[in-house]
């Protein structure tokens, strides 16, 4: 493992330990993206999405591209790069396609399409299809100097599973549903070799340098509660239980685990039991609710709705007091995000002023508890 500069912040992984803290540490997700504009648009050029994230340098400068807009006022960085470089580590071509989004042009029709039984038979070299990912970890992890820990991430198998069958972007879910209630066997299988494949994934995130880890479950509440404790629930409890041992494994010490399965509110309480050191919450859940069902086994991450970003100062001050006081002040194990990744269309200033909220606002209650 690279030898790197000694973490001059390390809030959220204290906060992910259990820790108390001085301030509730601050990131949100998607945070090195479009809505930073011209900055954005300069590094990226003419480059394809997927072009950039194969880009060591590109997809480093795009990480920190954040974390220097908003010196001083977020406390992580997350690689820049895409939960769905596992499915084409699985053989799959992916595209991002303009204003459309990612897109297979050859999905999974049925288990006998043959493709099925080509992703499953493929032994996955995980170093060696992804290695454009490690090596960004890498650069990243010198550039920033330890100014703040960098997180890796993975999509929940069940989120892949559903990109891999629907082929893109979906609001029926058509054809995953007819995946899991029709060929249940095959779809099983399937999320397990994703399972495996992400446990792989992740472990050579940190020894390329990543000091915290989060699986993106994004379309976890397309499930029904029995089906996520099917499809869902038991490969993510595969990943928090295989990793460490994996760690173990490279002679890497474990680190903080975050899972976030978003619209899966009826989980909740099985994911405080889940093996990850932090649940990540969507903006439908009440924090004090949610502080009250994990507690304390626990961190929560989140969870303001990103749409208020698009409001007025006011409306973003109000609701930042409410998630203070329902986060319980910021003392002890909240790490404060969205609910969801950040829109491309938020006014830079206008997270900044979220951000500056968070600071003051936190500020003023620990004084005062």
């Amino acid at each position: 493992m690279p030898a790197f500069a000694p973490l001059k912040n390390d809030l959220i992984l204290r906060v992910a330990r259990g820790e108390e803290v001085e301030r509730p540490p601050i990131w949100v997700m998607r945070q090195a993206g479009r809505y930073l504009g011209e900055k954005y648009n300069e590094k990226k050029g003419k480059l394809t999405f997927f072009e950039c994230c194969r880009s060591p340098e590109i997809a480093s400068d795009l990480t920190l591209q954040p974390i220097d807009t908003f010196e001083g006022l977020i406390d992580a960085a997350i690689i820049f790069s895409d939960i769905l470089v596992v499915p084409q580590a699985l053989g799959m071509t992916v595209e991002v396609l303009d204003k459309q989004g990612p897109h297979f042009p050859k999905p999974l029709e049925s288990p006998h399409d043959g493709q099925y039984s080509q992703v499953m038979a493929k032994d996955v070299d995980v170093q060696k299809e992804l290695d454009y990912v490690f090596k960004a970890i890498t650069m990243t992890k010198q550039k920033l100097h330890g100014r703040v820990p960098l997180f890796g991430f993975c999509g929940g198998p069940w989120t892949l599973f559903g990109y891999m069958v629907e082929g893109g972007g979906t609001k029926i879910f058509q054809r995953v549903k007819t995946w899991i209630y029709k060929y249940p066997r095959e779809s099983l299988a399937l999320l397990q070799k994703t399972a495996e494949v992400c446990v792989e994934y992740l472990a050579l995130q940190v020894q390329a340098g990543a000091d915290i880890v989060q699986v993106f479950d994004s379309w976890a509440g397309e499930l029904s509660p029995s089906s996520f404790k099917q499809f869902s629930l038991p490969y993510l409890r595969y990943i928090s239980e295989k990793l460490p041992l994996r760690l173990r494994d490279l002679d890497l010490e474990p680190v903080p685990m975050v899972v976030f399965a978003k619209g899966a509110w009826y989980a909740l309480d099985a994911l405080c039991d889940s093996g990850y050191h932090v649940v990540g919450l969507d903006w439908l859940h009440d924090p004090a609710e949610a502080v009250r069902i994990s507690n304390g086994r626990v961190s929560l991450q989140g969870n303001a709705d990103p749409g208020v970003l698009y409001g007025s100062r006011d409306s973003i001050t109000t609701l930042v007091e409410e998630m203070v006081t329902g986060f319980g002040g910021g003392k002890k194990g909240w790490i404060v995000n969205l609910g969801h990744g950040i829109g491309q269309y938020v006014k830079p200033n206008d997270l900044r002023f979220f951000f500056e909220e968070i600071h003051r606002v936190t500020n003023t209650t620990l004084k005062d508890s």
